[in-house]
């Protein structure tokens, strides 16, 4: 049974820039220890769309700045009113391999969204979860020396418009959704501590 620390430190950022959550979550894998406890960073982002290890580098004639990140996946877009959930997580010290975490990551959303009533959906060969065929969480990672970052971007209360200059994660022509579009709740701070509970329990399930 692997060594799994207790507690996993649950940190409320509010409003951070994109570009500076980026350089907090590579200092913080860099600097982190065999003892160094897992963190859920909850956080919102000004607008800004990143390119992912698979995109191609990217102009968009919006105004909206393009950001290239070190996570898997392509492009997609960021903005106020989505629950962003990064997962620094000792993938090797509780025994997870990136696939079943992966799949950890989506299953936290399609719990959250059943507990009101909503049947989230998974897509082969594109992570990442769907109702009804519109996207409504993004997912892009990125493992180091057995240790996560990056995580998950969950559609709560947005403008939706950025996406529509855009193929989202790299698929032309992909739907997007939101909570509120859903009849779901609006409140990005709660969502996120949902979203985050969500991801522990299935952590803790899981060592």
């Amino acid at each position: 049974m692997p060594l799994v620390a207790e507690k996993i430190d649950v940190k409320p950022l509010g409003t951070v820039p994109y570009q500076q959550a980026l350089r907090a979550m590579k200092e913080f894998n860099f600097a982190r220890t065999d003892k160094t406890e897992d963190e859920l960073w909850l956080v919102e982002h000004p607008p800004v769309y990143t390119l992912g290890q698979g995109a191609r580098d990217a102009s968009v004639p919006n105004g909206i700045p393009v950001v290239r990140s070190d996570r898997g996946g392509e492009i997609t877009y960021h903005g106020p009113g989505q629950a962003v959930l990064y997962a620094l997580v000792d993938l090797a010290r509780r025994g997870i391999k990136v696939k079943r975490f992966v799949w950890l990551l989506e299953q936290s959303v399609i719990d959250l969204l059943a507990q009101s009533g909503v049947c989230g959906e998974r897509r082969a060969g594109a992570p990442g979860v769907y109702v009804g065929g519109a996207k409504i969480a993004a997912l892009g990672i990125r493992v180091s020396r057995g240790r996560s970052y990056h995580g998950l971007a969950l559609n709560v209360d947005m403008d939706l418009s950025p996406f529509s200059a855009i193929d989202p994660c790299g698929y032309t022509g992909l739907q997007v959704t939101q909570m509120k579009d859903l009849g779901l709740t609006r409140d990005l701070r709660v969502t996120g501590a949902n979203l985050a509970d969500s991801l522990i329990s299935l952590l803790e399930r899981n060592a």
